[in-house]
């Protein structure tokens, strides 16, 4: 028997996406670095080119109409990880990545709302000047959790 407390997951999404490309890419990304699934909050995914693999049909995509119908629905036991330029964030290079998480990016304009940033558990940053494009912070996020680190 699985004991989803012990086993290890991650999740993947965006909240109010501003260019469809780049869901295309960061799905790409997510398949690629063991996402267990992947969402988007607002705004709809649309196939993108760029998500060569198809991952949208080969892992489990879920769609939120907004943040409240999202936090209400994280898997029980998991973590909300949100990726943001904010003080009170964690540097991602000594953060410990949670077995059991979701991780939530925002779109490159108006970065997370206000609302995901208060109810994250955890905030994490990486050293940048500026804001990145978003499929990029979210691999860069992906690939850091594959490394060889202690987990929370």
């Amino acid at each position: 028997m699985n004991d989803n407390f012990i086993n290890e997951f991650f999740g993947i999404g965006i909240q109010n996406g501003k260019t469809p490309e780049n869901l295309g890419v960061l799905w790409r990304s997510a398949q690629n670095l063991g996402a267990s699934f992947i969402f988007t909050i607002g705004n709809r995914y649309a196939k993108q080119a760029c998500d060569t693999h198809n991952a949208v049909k080969s892992m489990p995509y879920f769609h939120y109409e907004n943040f409240d119908d999202f936090f209400k629905n994280l898997p029980k036991g998991a973590r909300l990880v949100g990726v943001e330029l904010d003080d009170r964030a964690e540097d991602l290079e000594t953060f410990e990545h949670p077995r059991r998480c979701v991780y939530l990016l925002g779109a490159e304009d108006n970065g997370l709302s206000k609302q995901a940033i208060e109810k994250c558990h955890s905030l994490v940053k990486f050293k940048s000047e500026k804001s990145l494009n978003v499929s990029v912070a979210g691999t860069i996020v992906l690939y850091d959790r594959g490394l060889n680190k202690p987990r929370s």
